[in-house]
C-alpha cells in the first residue's frame, strides 16, 4: 500500500490539473490575459496619440497670432455664405461693380476640383453672380477677388457684349472651408 499511496496521489494531482486548473488557465484566465494585452495596445496607442497632440498643440503655439488669425480667414471651419455675400457686394461696391444677383448654387465637393483630390474634410459652395459694368470696372473687381481672403475660385464666367461698353458679366464662384 505505501507504494501505491503516491501512484494514486500522482493520478489525482494530474486529475485535478487537468480537470480544474488547466480548464481555468484556458478559459477565463487567457481571456482575462487577451482582454488586458488589448487594452495596454489601446493605452500605448492613446499615449501615443497624446504625444502627437502635444506636439501639434506645441507647433500651432509657436505660430503669431497674426498669421494664424490669416490663416483661419483664409480656410474657415464654416461657411458663413451671408458674411461671404456682404463682402462680395462690398468689394463690387468698391471696385464700381454693381452686382444684380448674388445666388447660392450648390454645396460642392473638393473632389470635383481639378487637381485635388476627394477629401472629406474640405467642403465648398458655389455662388452665382451677375452684374454689369465697363470692362475695366470688372477687372478692378476680379483683382478684388483675387486678393480676397478668402479662398475661392472663379469656376464659370460668361460675358455678354452691348453697343454702348457696359457689359453684362455672370460667374460662379466657390468658396471652400474646412469641416470639423
Amino acid at each position: 500500500m505505501t507504494r501505491l499511496l503516491p501512484l494514486i496521489l500522482l493520478a489525482a494531482a494530474a486529475g485535478i490539473f487537468f480537470g480544474y486548473v488547466s480548464p481555468q488557465y484556458e478559459g477565463p484566465i487567457a481571456a482575462a490575459k487577451s482582454t488586458i494585452a488589448a487594452d495596454n495596445q489601446a493605452l500605448a496607442a492613446a499615449a501615443a496619440y497624446t504625444a502627437k497632440e502635444n506636439q501639434l498643440a506645441a507647433a500651432r503655439d509657436q505660430i503669431a497670432p497674426d498669421d494664424l488669425a490669416r490663416l483661419t480667414a483664409l480656410l474657415p471651419t464654416s461657411v458663413n455664405n451671408v458674411q461671404a455675400i456682404l463682402d462680395l457686394d462690398n468689394l463690387a461696391v468698391r471696385s464700381g461693380f454693381p452686382l444684380a444677383a448674388i445666388n447660392v448654387v450648390s454645396g460642392g465637393s473638393a473632389g470635383t476640383v481639378q487637381g485635388i483630390t476627394e477629401d472629406q474634410s474640405v467642403g465648398s459652395v458655389d455662388l452665382s453672380i451677375s452684374g454689369s459694368g465697363s470692362y475695366a470696372v470688372f477687372r478692378t473687381f476680379l483683382a478684388g477677388v483675387e486678393r480676397s481672403v478668402r479662398l475661392l475660385d472663379v469656376r464659370t464666367l460668361s460675358i455678354t457684349s452691348a453697343d454702348s461698353g457696359i457689359y453684362s458679366y455672370s460667374m460662379t464662384l466657390r468658396l471652400y472651408w474646412l469641416k470639423s
